[in-house]
């Protein structure tokens, strides 16, 4: 009877938390890589030079605006002035437009609103900095010939 005691006890607050979201910000935050994946990897690449529709988002953060090579950008973006720190990407993934107007990703893209999102996703982009830009690592690049993934 003991045992059934527990087990009901466990599954009572294993709703709680569920229904109260307790202990979701925690599950989230130990994969930040599932918020990129969930919100830009449509779009964007985090592998070095893999431009997609979007820019490779590899050492964003403290880059230029615009200057990705081998990515074909707005004049508007080119010419802004930005430099992608982790407070103008919260302005930028919230709503690009209001932060250069005329960028060519929005449209289609609206922006995010959840702040919590979009501080997974911007310690998620600080993650993939160069290590001369300040970042802990460099992700993982695409595999190499022999199949094997390398970092670059």
């Amino acid at each position: 009877m003991q045992s059934y005691r527990l087990t009901a006890l466990s599954a009572v607050v294993l709703g709680f938390t569920l229904a109260t979201g307790a202990g979701t910000a925690a599950v989230a935050d130990g994969d930040l890589e599932i918020s990129f994946n969930d919100h830009c990897r449509e779009c964007h690449s985090f592998i070095k030079d893999d431009n997609r529709v979007g820019p490779s988002l590899y050492g964003v953060v403290g880059r230029k605006a615009g200057t990705e090579p081998g990515f074909n950008y707005t004049e508007s973006l080119k010419d802004s002035g930005v430099t992608w720190d982790p407070a103008t990407l919260d302005k930028w993934i919230t709503d690009p437009g209001s932060v250069v107007p005329g960028n060519g990703m929005s449209p289609p893209f609206s922006g995010i609103q959840d702040p919590a999102i979009r501080k997974r996703i911007i310690a998620f982009l600080e993650t993939l900095a160069p290590k001369t830009n300040g970042g802990p690592k460099g992700p993982p690049s695409a595999p190499s010939k022999d199949g094997k993934s390398t970092v670059k």
